[in-house]
């Protein structure tokens, strides 16, 4: 025997029916093809209610306000909550097709029908614009930062591309008990080569009971509602760097202090005000560079950070020191609004012998060429702020790094904050004779090494000798050598 009518809503095509007259014989067809009109009647009224429940919470609601409303998993709510997200789909993405008309090929939209709804699955439209969205914003975000720099090859247009998107930063505290304590960002400050990020307030948990500190992009998940998204808005993250905070103040690196604060950074570019004598945060900044910024903090997920595409190496048979030059460095020091110094560095190279303990040796400002020498501009500190205070830590600076290969790509990128150390020699130069400083910069893929002689008579600093370390494990992964 064939099967009991289905549920309103889900009626069998035609020949189902058909087949199912041939069976039970002819005397049955009258009351099958009545049947079968009740069924089609009932499934064109329900259709009706659905697109007049649809037009009717669609002038008041809008995405953004579905999104925060609960489903309620019943068949009309179902059938009306598909309708209205139809609809907001079909306004934002209207479906086309191409027609011949006067002997041209065009593109026109067409109208989805309100009998769809029921073919689909609750929530489907709903989840197919979210989807349709998050591929938007990640092509625009793609278009925004094909143009570069034509000196460092970063993007130019990241203030514009992050506005664009409506994109922030967050990071998220999670203490021992797992639990999690989010912050949203204070304010942004933009150079020529990096963006700081920066937080602060009144309700920071204290250190002791913090294990992680995980900083995310974050982006509104419909990007189309405003212009200036909210925070409550929903939004999509994307892992950019987790650090471990559980021993900060014996395992990082303490850049410098004032008379409130002491500063502890951590790679890759986190730096932590911390007030003196106690465990509490003051505040949080980290300074992001520009090299796949956008795509770092946008096209992550919540647990998986973006992964850089690889760079595929072309080999070279012919030059014996084949990835040793042609190097150009970019190289910006700064603090809040005021630039220390500026500059770019072309040509560099190392010759074969100059590598020593995994390392190509680059030098920058040699010590012996005082025509070479670079004055500091400004007194060198750190500045900071929080609801309450401010203050600048002496002798401390962020630095920006851009180092481009022999065909002008970006190689070796960081943005870190910085400390000058006083060194015990004095300076025997004729020119400079003032005490030394010292700053130094490492990661895993190299080491920045700097001297600077502070000159009394003038109030400033030089830097007298700047020298880069290169992993020759990343130069061997970039051009296919074995050095």
């Amino acid at each position: 025997m064939p099967s009991a009518l289905p549920a309103p809503g889900r009626s069998p095509p035609l020949r189902c029916w058909l087949s199912a007259a041939c069976w039970q014989g002819a005397a049955c067809v009258p009351g099958l093809l009545r049947s079968l009109f009740r069924y089609r009647q009932r499934d064109r009224n329900m259709s009706q209610s659905v697109g007049a429940g649809s037009r009717k919470y669609s002038e008041t609601v809008n995405a953004v306000s579905l999104c925060r409303t609960p489903s309620i998993n019943s068949k009309p709510t179902v059938c009306i909550e598909n309708g209205i997200w139809l609809k907001i789909y079909s306004s934002c993405f209207p479906a086309k097709r191409r027609i011949w008309k006067n002997e041209f090929l065009q593109t026109e939209s067409v109208p989805l029908s309100c009998t769809v709804v029921e073919d689909r699955k609750p929530g489907y439209w709903k989840e197919k614009y979210i989807l349709k969205q998050i591929a938007t914003v990640k092509t625009r975000v793609m278009q925004l930062v094909k143009p570069v720099d034509p000196c460092t090859d970063l993007p130019c247009k990241n203030q514009k591309a992050i506005k664009a998107s409506g994109l922030s930063w967050i990071i998220v505290l999670k203490d021992k008990n797992e639990k999690e304590h989010v912050m949203e960002m204070a304010h942004l400050s933009f150079k020529d080569m990096s963006v700081s990020i920066y937080w602060y307030g009144t309700s920071w948990p204290c250190l002791d009971v913090l294990s992680t500190l995980k900083l995310f992009g974050v982006i509104p998940l419909l990007p189309d509602q405003s212009t200036a998204p909210s925070k409550n808005g929903p939004r999509r993250r994307s892992l950019i760097a987790e650090y471990y905070l559980s021993h900060l103040t014996e395992s990082s690196v303490a850049v410098g202090s004032d008379k409130l604060v002491q500063l502890f950074s951590l790679n890759p570019g986190l730096l932590v005000g911390l007030w003196k004598g106690s465990n509490e945060i003051a505040f949080v900044t980290v300074s992001l560079h520009y090299h796949q910024l956008l795509e770092r903090s946008a096209l992550g997920s919540a647990t998986v950070q973006y992964v850089l595409p690889t760079n595929k190496p072309v080999l070279d048979d012919v030059d014996p020191e084949y990835g040793l030059h042609d190097y150009d460095l970019h190289l910006d020091m700064h603090s809040g609004k005021h630039t220390y110094m500026c500059g770019t560095f072309k040509n560099l190279f190392c010759r074969k012998g100059d590598i020593e303990n995994g390392y190509l040796k680059l030098t920058v400002v040699n010590l012996k060429d005082n025509a070479k020498h670079i004055p500091l501009v400004g007194t060198v500190g750190l500045s900071w702020e929080t609801t309450a205070f401010k203050g600048i830590v002496k002798d401390c600076y962020m630095m920006d790094v851009t180092v481009l290969d022999e065909t002008h790509k970006p190689f070796w990128c960081f943005s870190a904050p910085v400390c000058m150390k006083l060194s015990s020699q004095v300076s025997n130069l004729y020119d400079y004779m003032g005490h030394i400083y010292t700053t130094d910069y490492a990661d895993s893929e190299g080491k920045v090494c700097a001297e600077l002689v502070w000159l009394e008579e003038t109030k400033e600093y030089f830097i007298v000798s700047l020298v880069l370390y290169i992993s020759t494990e990343k130069v061997n992964n970039w051009y296919g050598t074995n050095y």
